[in-house]
């Protein structure tokens, strides 16, 4: 049997944690001591995944400094906030780190595995596919992307976290597997608001071809491969998080194509990554000169950008061959 840490308790981490324990004993870290006390003492996380029993084999902390004895670690928080947290962590360095944060750091426009490396030495891999976690803890079918370099190293890390439910594809492309999952946070709003504004299931289809090959365009400027974008991680993720309010971003998105202010709109818990991509993702692209008017509308309505207007000037552009 492995041991596994988790380090962030919101909803993401609390359903691997969840599945994980089926493999082994999980110490899973949270920042809120009151979500420490409920899943130690009740086996529930109600503030970040309510109503889904958690399995005894999960010791919740408030310490990151207990992570130090767990074979395998999952880091599951923002990506803004990776690079504090893996400087306080003190992993010891052969530690292989999984990362499932989905972002690119503003200012330095890095990207999660571009972070951890230049915070920490240890081996790392990036998880990354279409995943709901309320499904992924009820233990529902999913297939998700496990992104390693090393190949040796993700055969053994593929091992030690696959599920019945849980099934990883192993892949090298660890550049593609980051981009999809970030990518598709800032379409899964624009299609959000497409819902919200009433626009169509027509526009939405024509939103996620259209947001996918802007995905493949800034993919491949960053070194990402077409195949890798075309699966799980990239694809796959997309369809999930553009066509059903489950998705936080999506949800997001609903609300600002409705006209809710946006700071109600980000209140609460739950973080939507999208929110916090969709302005770096945009200067990445034009300092890699990719054009992606999607994602550059969907930064501009964050902005206070009026939602009409937007979509106007979306559609608006000049005609292209596809």
């Amino acid at each position: 049997m492995t041991t596994f840490g988790v380090i962030g308790a919101g909803a993401w981490g609390t359903a691997l944690a969840s599945t994980l324990a089926g493999n082994g004993p999980v110490t899973l870290w949270a920042r809120e001591a009151e979500v420490v006390s409920a899943i130690n003492e009740t086996h529930e996380n109600p503030v970040f995944l309510p109503g889904i029993p958690l399995p005894a084999g999960i010791t919740a902390t408030c310490h990151l400094a207990d992570m130090a004895a767990c074979a395998i670690i999952l880091v599951v928080v923002p990506a803004q906030h990776l690079r504090s947290v893996l400087a306080n962590a003190a992993i010891p360095a052969a530690t292989p780190l999984v990362l499932c944060a989905k972002g690119i750091e503003a200012g330095s426009h890095a990207l999660m595995v571009e972070v951890a490396r230049s915070v920490v030495a240890n081996p790392i891999a990036i998880l990354s596919g279409p995943s709901f976690a309320h499904e992924v803890a009820r233990g529902l079918p999913c297939a998700i992307t496990l992104a390693c370099a090393d190949a040796a190293m993700g055969e053994r890390l593929v091992a030690a976290m696959a599920r019945p439910t849980l099934r990883l594809y192993l892949s090298d492309d660890v550049v593609g597997a980051e981009i999809g999952g970030a990518v598709k946070n800032v379409l899964a709003i624009a299609c959000g608001v497409v819902e919200g504004a009433g626009l169509g299931l027509n526009a939405r289809a024509a939103l996620i071809a259209r947001g996918f090959a802007e995905m493949t365009r800034f993919g491949i400027a960053r070194g990402a491969r077409a195949e890798t974008l075309a699966g799980l991680s990239g694809l796959g993720d997309l369809v999930l998080t553009c066509s059903s309010e489950n998705s936080r971003n999506f949800r997001l998105g609903v609300g600002l194509g409705q006209g809710r202010p946006l700071a109600e709109l980000l209140a609460g818990p739950a973080v939507a990554e999208g929110a916090a991509t969709a302005a770096v993702l945009v200067e990445a692209a034009r300092a890699a000169q990719v054009e992606m008017p999607i994602s550059a509308a969907v930064a501009a309505l964050l902005g206070g950008a009026p939602v009409r207007e937007t979509i106007s000037a979306l559609l608006a552009r000049p005609m292209k061959a596809e």
